[in-house]
């Protein structure tokens, strides 16, 4: 009984460090950036490692065809989407590698789509 106590303890513990790294991995997904592109980069979009997007830039070669912008943009923006998706799973595994959390990878695997 008092093994399982000092198990749970040092459990409650880990969640308390990982917490606090979390928090800490937020704050580094912000300054991350990723970008992604299509039409061989006739659109790029930045966003930060949250998913955020922060900037769009279209070729001026595609003013005037308001098709394939709409086309493109959608693709560009998921491509930035997956990088950012798993920068931020990258980050989690760094700092949760060390500790032995049940159901962790499954919940991961749950937030990239199985990726």
């Amino acid at each position: 009984m008092f093994k399982e106590l000092g198990n749970m303890a040092s459990m409650l513990r880990q969640a308390q460090e990982m917490g606090g790294k979390m928090q800490e991995v937020a704050a580094q997904l912000k300054s991350k950036r990723v970008s992604g592109s299509a039409g061989g980069g006739m659109i790029e979009v930045e966003a930060n490692g949250q998913g955020d997007i922060l900037k769009v830039k279209i070729d001026s070669s595609l003013s005037g065809d308001l098709e394939m912008i709409e086309d493109l943009l959608p693709a560009a923006m998921n491509q930035v989407s997956a990088k950012a998706k798993e920068l931020h799973v990258e980050m989690m595994q760094s700092v949760t590698g060390d500790m032995n959390l049940p159901g962790l990878d499954e919940a991961i695997s749950k937030f990239t789509g199985g990726a």
